[in-house]
């Protein structure tokens, strides 16, 4: 019914950038927060960035000043823009949408994961 799918990650040196994307689609009707979650080795999965439909962010701590989320809600499409990274960003990035979907003409809402993208931060 619904699918996220990210792209964007790969290998990159110390200090420099990528830029991640996630599209959802199906049979959406609206979607409220989307989001970018991690899972380093051995480690919980954390929240990195989210933004709701209005354009509002919030941010860990340790991605401030670095990252920035965006959304494109025309395209059901979220953003992550990183730079300055560092070998602690290392994950798999995850992409997350609070939505609504349609099913048998009815609506229902659910929190919808990606399969995940690496980003590995290494010289």
């Amino acid at each position: 019914q619904v699918q996220l799918v990210e792209s964007g990650g790969g290998l990159v040196q110390p200090g420099g950038s990528l830029r991640l994307s996630c599209a959802a689609s199906g049979s959406i009707f609206s979607i409220n927060a989307m989001g970018w979650y991690r899972q380093a080795p051995g480690k919980e999965r954390e929240l990195v960035a989210n933004i709701t439909s209005g354009g509002m962010t919030n941010y860990a701590d340790s991605v401030k000043g670095r990252f920035t989320i965006s959304r494109d809600n025309a395209e059901n499409t979220v953003y992550l823009h990183m730079n300055s990274l560092k070998p602690e960003d290392t994950a798999v990035y995850y992409c997350n949408a609070d939505l609504i979907y349609v099913d048998l003409d009815q609506l229902h809402g659910m929190d919808y994961w990606g399969k995940g993208t690496l980003v590995t931060v290494s010289s």
